[in-house]
């Protein structure tokens, strides 16, 4: 499970970012000035740093400089968007730049991608005798390779991810498919179908009524 440092002043920002991430599986510590972060950076070990730039005490562009040594990943949020801004923010060192407003679904998207470029990503996702290589996006079950379509592969992921957790249809799809999800579910429905009928899953995707679809194993 991964650390994830968030410094930001404006704590409503803050715990909404906390709550979007931790929703997902890591773990969040929240500062709320540059003095504290630096603090919190010297007691524990984190996997990546959100940094605001405009922070009390010592601001974004100081504490990145601080964070260097740690070889901690940092991505920029900041109200800042202009170009001169993220040029300078990228050539200090920042992995990435995200200007205020966003939706929190593109800061996990980004988040996820500078663990990847770090190598803190999975590298594998196990279910029973199923075996997902996410570099390679190959699956095996009982040692044989098992041919999934894309969308039959991130869509298992993410079951396998959320084991033992009714997730609704629309979240599935959007993750999934990356687009809006507009009340249709024949898509999802039949490749959820043809992921049991492979896998030897019938008894294990279970249908949750009214909600979506729940991969049942043991904890």
């Amino acid at each position: 499970m991964y650390r994830i440092l968030i410094v930001e002043d404006d704590e409503a920002i803050c715990n909404l970012i906390r709550m979007g991430l931790s929703g997902e599986g890591y773990l969040c510590a929240c500062a709320h000035d540059g003095r504290q972060g630096a603090d919190l950076l010297e007691e524990a070990d984190f996997d990546l740093l959100l940094l605001d730039i405009m922070l009390p005490e010592i601001d974004g562009y100081e504490l990145l400089e601080y964070s260097k040594p740690l070889g901690i990943p940092v991505i920029f949020l900041t109200a800042r968007g202009a170009v001169e801004d993220r040029i300078r923010g990228l050539r200090l060192g920042a992995d990435d730049y995200m200007v205020k407003p966003f939706q929190i679904g593109e800061l996990l998207a980004r988040v996820e991608a500078v663990l990847r470029r770090y190598g803190k990503g999975k590298r594998k996702l196990v279910f029973g005798d199923i075996e997902l290589d996410l570099p390679s996006r190959t699956v095996r079950n009982k040692g044989e390779e098992v041919f999934l379509t894309v969308k039959e592969f991130d869509l298992l992921a993410e079951l396998i991810s959320n084991k033992n957790v009714a997730l609704y249809r629309d979240r599935l799809y959007e993750r999934v498919w990356g687009e809006p999800f507009m009340g249709e579910t024949r898509t999802l429905d039949s490749h959820i179908q043809r992921l049991r009928k492979k896998l030897g899953l019938e008894e294990r995707i279970k249908t949750v009524f009214r909600i979506g679809y729940r991969l049942e194993g043991e904890e």
